[in-house]
């Protein structure tokens, strides 16, 4: 699986461009995660069309829902102590030892498969503990991820975890400590008021909100502790804002949306941009608004991901995600 990181490595100047400026990267990410059969079938990635691109995507190849829970996992495996050290006050609550911080992105497939992601070979081992927060020993992580795919899948098969982690299938990560082997069922929402509470759940991590306390509380009656992470909302806008771009873009059949659709003067500009190129292949409509972007609004880092399949067979629905990095300013 390949990961595209979008790093934000100036203020937003424009909106149009700026828009434009990570339009391209979200092209790009979406032309990469089409299965390669499928875009062998077209003529290879380097010659789809973009008009061809709506009808060769599927609903979810490339999908945004995980952008910010692979950006927060990134973000504490690289030791980004914008996010650790709010991470690690919210762990110091759980009592969870250790100094060495480090994630395990848990994903749900499209397929209803459920994988481990990038980092759980290396962090993952017989005798990882799970501290999930009430009186009794605590659980060996690897021994019930099957058991989590399967609840994840099949709501039957929910009753054959512990009741005391009965809810850990909701997990996006597994935050803790290496050099200890102890995590923390973590759940993330890019919406606070859409974080819930399960067993074996204690960490819920979400955006701060300008205005707003970004303070780590306890949630009593979700049982969560709440870490908003603090981070430049300018760049989420934008980068939200080329996304629906994109996706009504391609919706309308790689034509202007209607106006209903994408309301917004900048982004319907962005729009025309697309829709003029619409015969022109991917790899050229991204080469050819490179001018029009923001100069040097983002970075682009690829890396592979190692992906740990937990159930038996599954077919491979994404190739490709994508998250957007925001911008560190020094203090």
């Amino acid at each position: 699986m390949q990961l595209r990181l979008e790093f934000q490595e100036h203020p937003v100047a424009d909106e149009v461009s700026a828009i434009t400026a990570v339009v391209r990267p979200i092209l790009a990410g979406i032309l990469y995660a089409l299965k390669r059969d499928v875009a062998n079938e077209a003529g290879g990635h380097q010659n789809i069309k973009l008009f061809m691109l709506p009808r060769l995507r599927r609903p979810g190849d490339g999908d945004i829902g995980i952008c910010f829970e692979y950006a927060v996992h990134d973000a504490l495996n690289r030791q980004n102590q914008m996010v650790t050290e709010r991470v690690a006050d919210a762990i110091a609550r759980c009592n969870v030892p250790g100094q060495a911080m480090g994630s395990i992105l848990f994903g749900a497939e499209k397929n209803g498969a459920r994988t481990l992601i990038d980092t759980a070979k290396e962090l993952l081992t017989p005798e990882s503990l799970l501290l999930y927060g009430t009186q009794g020993r605590p659980v060996k992580l690897r021994r019930h991820l099957e058991t989590m795919a399967a609840a994840f899948r099949k709501p039957d098969a929910r009753v054959a975890l512990p009741q005391s982690i009965s809810g850990l299938w909701k997990a996006d990560l597994f935050t803790g400590y290496r050099d200890t082997d102890r995590w923390i069922g973590t759940t993330l929402k890019i919406n606070r008021d859409h974080l819930e509470g399960a067993k074996g759940l204690r960490i819920g991590i979400v955006p701060a909100h300008q205005g707003e306390s970004d303070a780590v509380t306890k949630d009593d009656g979700k049982n969560l502790v709440v870490c908003p992470l603090p981070y430049d909302r300018s760049f989420m806008q934008v980068f939200y804002q080329a996304w629906e771009v994109v996706v009504q873009f391609l919706a309308a059949d790689a034509q202007l949306p209607r106006e209903a659709n994408l309301p917004r003067p900048p982004s319907r500009q962005v729009a025309r941009y697309l829709e003029d190129r619409r015969v022109f292949s991917v790899v050229q409509v991204i080469e050819a608004l490179e001018p029009l972007a923001q100069p040097e609004l983002l970075r682009t880092e690829e890396a592979a991901a190692t992906v740990v399949q937990t159930a038996a067979k599954t077919a491979e629905t994404t190739t490709a995600l994508m998250a957007p990095m925001p911008r560190q300013t020094g203090t």
